[in-house]
């Protein structure tokens, strides 16, 4: 008698679903922590005393903007350990609510001329609650996600629930394009930039309201079933038996930020300050740029679905290293390929939507959500939150510096992707 194994199954509706409300609830919180850079020359004139160097400010106000990242590890230990003992969705669910009230807050906060040095160190302890509160969220949701569908599907859903955190930074490029048009500059420093973290704490409490309707992950659903939950706390297993795990991960996800904060989040204020063109036409280009990054994590996730994570992080971050140079030299002389040069840079940066799907790989159940929030939240508070000051530094010298920074972190990433190794479930 011949058994005949039973074919994988397909995405179902209930996947689909729970895909897209993932996706929109994560868009909603990831608005909420990126919203700050969008308005960054604002509110370090506003945060400031008038007096300072104007690249002094700059740095100062990307050095708050760091501080969200230098937290993160904190908050993703704590909310990924009890996510691994708890259940997945109880964290993804309050890291919304852990977001949404400090974004609120900067949208009510007085300014350096109402009350002082106060107002900065208000302003930095906001960032701080944000930072704790996304530590939990993106590798909860990658968990989450990956652990819903079938495992050949991972690169998808990963793919998917980034390009979602995408639609967050471009719902943020919409809102910011949206002001500068309708407003003067001295009006939005007269107080329309408050109007965008008001509006994210109202995202906030939709997102919490969209994550009423999602379920358990199968995945710790049959662990807890089989009380096979870690015996220990998660993240000590993970610091004795994945420690190669972790240091892959971490290089890739330098990656994943030298990506995301230089060519999406901090290039529409460089534009402006480089090659000065106006704020209008640079957050425009943003939107191309952010929309070619949402369809490059799909496409990124589902090929390595298809050929492989190695492979494809390998080529893909030749490609980005490629198309950032080309960006940033075209257009000395040619500003007026601004748009589809974003558009084209923006879609190469998806390569970074096959990282999560390396990373929710690379470690067992029982400890997935510790393992991959640790490696990536502290790689993201030393890499990710340093690449705006350092940049900034950068720019004193050489006005290429940031399409430098990217190559060579693109550069490492292309010889991470060769120790990619995949964990047994």
């Amino acid at each position: 008698m011949t058994v005949t194994a039973a074919a994988p199954r397909p995405l179902t509706r209930q996947d689909y679903k729970t895909l897209s409300l993932a996706a929109l609830g994560g868009a909603l919180e990831f608005y909420d922590f990126i919203i700050f850079v969008f308005f960054a020359n604002a509110i370090g004139q506003l945060f400031f005393p008038p007096e300072m160097p104007d690249w002094l400010r700059t740095l100062q106000t990307y050095g708050i903007f760091a501080a969200g990242y230098v937290v993160r590890p904190l908050g993703g230990i704590v909310m990924a350990h009890f996510g691994d003992l708890l259940g997945r969705k109880r964290m993804f669910t309050l890291s919304i609510l852990l977001m949404s009230v400090p974004t609120l807050a900067i949208g009510l906060l007085p300014t350096y001329a109402d009350i002082g040095l106060a107002a900065p160190l208000l302003l930095l302890l906001m960032r701080v609650l944000q930072g704790a509160a996304v530590g939990g969220e993106v590798p909860g949701a990658w968990v989450f996600v990956s652990e819903h569908v079938p495992a050949r599907y991972t690169g998808y859903a990963c793919g998917v629930l980034t390009a979602g955190l995408t639609f967050g930074i471009l719902l943020g490029s919409l809102v910011a394009t949206g002001l500068n048009t309708a407003y003067q500059p001295a009006e939005v420093l007269a107080g329309a930039w408050r109007a965008p973290f008001l509006l994210g704490g109202v995202f906030g409490l939709g997102a919490m309201y969209l994550r009423r309707w999602l379920h358990e992950t199968p995945v710790f659903a049959e662990m807890a079933r089989r009380k096979a939950l870690a015996a220990e706390m998660p993240l000590k297993a993970v610091l004795r038996s994945h420690r190669a795990a972790v240091a892959v991960s971490m290089l890739l996800t330098w990656m994943l930020s030298a990506g995301i904060v230089v060519i999406i989040l901090m290039t529409p204020q460089l534009l402006q300050k480089i090659y000065h063109i106006d704020a209008r036409t640079a957050l425009v280009a943003n939107i191309a740029a952010t929309i070619g990054l949402a369809l490059g994590c799909i496409f990124y996730g589902t090929l390595a679905d298809r050929l492989g994570a190695k492979p494809v992080m390998c080529v893909g971050s030749l490609l980005l290293a490629v198309c950032t140079y080309v960006f940033y030299t075209t257009l000395r002389t040619q500003p007026e390929l601004l748009l589809p040069l974003y558009g084209l840079t923006g879609f190469f940066v998806g390569v970074v939507g096959a990282v999560p799907c390396v990373l929710v790989q690379a470690f067992p159940p029982q400890v997935r959500f510790s393992g991959l929030s640790f490696s990536y939240n502290l790689s993201y508070a030393i890499f990710g939150g340093l690449t705006p000051v350092v940049v900034s530094m950068m720019l004193k010298n050489d006005p290429l510096s940031p399409a430098y920074y990217v190559i060579g972190v693109c550069l490492v990433g292309a010889l991470t992707a060769l120790f990619v190794r995949r964990t047994p479930a």
